[in-house]
């Protein structure tokens, strides 16, 4: 266990920390959105893939906007759909431009990157509902864009890693179409209204990117009927039969309020007899994945789950 984050992670955690700007959970939901925005384009353009196109998808509510990342070669391409992070709040194609860029090319697949509902304005359910309604728009509709609809597994960090989760058990509740493999990476799958105390809430509370205060903000603005918050698509940890999941790699990072759960989760579908790699990261903090090119991990974190997807597919 490492004692403090590795160095480069330090660099990012003290540029952060000399912007004179106050944390999530203290500024307006827009103003928190653009910070996101901002921090994702200093790390500049991500890697060159075969093709990207930008289109719109039908979703439950109207347009449901996605980004396609086809790899070089001749298809029909395997195909992961990914869930970008944020809270449920925040987030875009661009934030996650350069990850989904850097999955394409390592894992020899396409990607469809999907910009569902986020909150206030739209809480709880209206994301899972357009995730679900991505991967089936990928199994009806996949031949149209050189995808293999036999090949479909879903992908996302964060807030992204739950929705991936939800949909997986979604999809195994209403009979959709079969998913090769689940990538969640620092996955948000646990309710606060669970009996059970992680730990990593409490240790990497402050100072390490995601504050235990702002997962608490960004609860409030995602579940505006505590009705939900018992809900397995809100809190997929809570669900009671995970046996018919698909394979998953799960990332962890042990400076991250979200440690634990991610831990159990992993330790859940192996106990429902899911196949399960659990990669955690002693050294990073939430939120490495996306710091391509700056954290040496995040291209190790790409590694694993190519060869993870690949084995899936």
């Amino acid at each position: 266990m490492a004692d403090q984050p590795n160095p480069q992670v330090q660099a990012v955690l003290q540029m952060i920390d000399d912007q004179p700007v106050p944390p999530t959970y203290a500024v307006s939901v827009e103003a928190a959105r653009d910070q996101l925005e901002a921090m994702a384009a200093m790390r500049g353009d991500g890697e060159d893939v075969a093709t990207v196109e930008n289109f719109e998808i039908q979703g439950p509510d109207g347009a449901l906007p996605v980004r396609l990342y086809q790899p070089d070669g001749d298809g029909p391409h395997p195909v992961l759909v990914y869930f970008h992070g944020g809270g449920f709040v925040l987030g875009s194609l661009e934030t996650h431009d350069a990850l989904c860029r850097s999955i394409t090319n390592a894992a020899d697949c396409a990607v469809l990157s999907v910009d569902y509902r986020l909150a206030p304005e739209d809480p709880f359910p209206a994301a899972v509902e357009d995730a679900r309604a991505a991967v089936s728009w990928v199994a009806e509709h996949g031949e149209h864009i050189d995808a293999d609809t036999d090949r479909i597994a879903v992908g996302g960090d964060s807030a992204g890693a739950n929705l991936s989760a939800a949909t997986t058990l979604a999809v195994q509740d209403q009979d959709g179409p079969d998913l090769a493999h689940q990538v969640l990476i620092y996955p948000a799958v646990s309710s606060p209204v669970v009996d059970e105390e992680f730990d990593s809430y409490e240790e990497n509370a402050e100072g390490y990117f995601l504050e235990t205060e702002s997962m608490e903000w960004f609860v409030d603005q995602y579940v505006q009927d505590e009705i939900h918050l018992r809900n397995e698509y809100f809190a997929p940890l809570l669900a009671a039969d995970l046996s018919d999941v698909p394979p998953a790699t799960i990332l962890t990072a042990e400076f991250d309020p979200l440690r634990d759960e991610g831990a159990a989760y992993a330790d859940r579908l192996e106990a429902d007899g899911v196949e399960v790699t659990h990669e955690h990261y002693e050294d990073m903090i939430h939120g490495f994945a996306t710091m391509i090119g700056v954290v040496d991990a995040a291209e190790d974190a790409v590694e694993r789950i190519a060869a993870d997807l690949d084995g899936a597919f």
